[in-house]
């Protein structure tokens, strides 16, 4: 009973609801008209934005190709350019490279050429000085009866023993072999009678070395000093430079010497066996090789 109560009272309660719900609708309608147009106008700016910026990219891309292709054309030229420059200076550098050349070579068989004619001469005065011993031989007169009591004859003196090459070959053979009592005398020989040959400053550097090994070191030193100062040009220069160093280094008091010599031998002769040879010495007396030891005392390099 209470239910049907109810819905007629609803019933009758309709036509006075119907105009509020009718309004509450058409306000609705407007808000989801009014939400479409903005998003309608929304969508058009953002077209409008995304067109403008394809727009730029475009106009982006277009400057950058523009851009390569005018730096493809400046390297091209570039390029160009250097290659002809290239080929303008290689080709004078090249002659100038070939006509050194040439005269490098030009220059070496010139420097043979003198070092053979050298070899000649040296050879042509060995043969000389052998053609005077012979001569000489041949014309010296009869020996006189002996005139002391040991039988000399007067004059012999004056006539080499042998021509000059077998001498300095017997005299160097007997070295080799360490019969220094018999090359010593033979050396001494050739010094008196071919002093003015090419093998002279040999034979007075063999003459040092014999006292350098049969331990006579103030003697070595005398005869190093020979060799240095006759003969400045001979090829055992620094060979005599170094074991006149070694000399004075086994002397007493004169190890500062012996080190000068060394770096004499390590300032004119760089690069060389020698060099090394004495730059090991100064090292095994405590020295580096860099700069040279204190002055030797006055007098210690004068001729003897």
């Amino acid at each position: 009973m209470k239910s049907r109560s109810l819905v007629f009272c609803l019933l009758l309660a309709l036509p006075a609801l119907a105009p509020a719900a009718s309004k509450e609708i058409l306000e609705l309608q407007r808000s989801i008209d009014l939400l479409q147009q903005q998003v309608k106008d929304l969508q058009r700016s953002q077209d409008e934005k995304l067109a403008a910026v394809t727009e730029l990219a475009r106009q982006s891309i277009e400057a950058a190709n523009r851009a390569n292709t005018g730096v493809a054309v400046i390297q091209s030229n570039l390029d160009k350019s250097l290659k002809e420059q290239m080929e303008r200076v290689a080709t004078p550098v090249v002659g100038l490279s070939t006509r050194l050349n040439e005269m490098g070579g030009d220059l070496r068989t010139l420097q043979q050429a003198v070092q053979d004619l050298a070899a000649l001469m040296s050879r042509m005065q060995t043969q000389l000085s052998d053609i005077n011993s012979a001569v000489k031989v041949m014309q010296a007169p009869a020996p006189p009866p002996p005139s002391n009591a040991d039988g000399a004859t007067a004059g012999a003196s004056d006539v080499p023993p042998m021509p000059a090459t077998k001498l300095y070959d017997t005299a160097r053979g007997d070295y080799q072999t360490g019969k220094y009592e018999l090359a010593l005398p033979e050396f001494a020989d050739y010094l008196k009678y071919y002093g003015n040959t090419e093998l002279a400053g040999n034979a007075q550097f063999y003459i040092a070395m014999i006292r350098y090994a049969q331990t006579n070191y103030e003697d070595a030193v005398r005869e190093f000093d020979l060799v240095l100062d006759k003969y400045p040009d001979n090829i055992k220069i620094a060979d005599a430079l170094l074991y006149k160093g070694r000399a004075l280094v086994k002397m007493p008091g004169h190890k500062t010497e012996g080190a000068n010599e060394f770096m004499e031998v390590i300032k004119r002769f760089a690069k060389t066996d020698q060099a090394v040879q004495a730059c090991n010495d100064r090292k095994a007396l405590g020295l580096g090789c860099g700069a040279p030891a204190a002055p030797a005392r006055p007098g210690a390099r004068k001729k003897k």
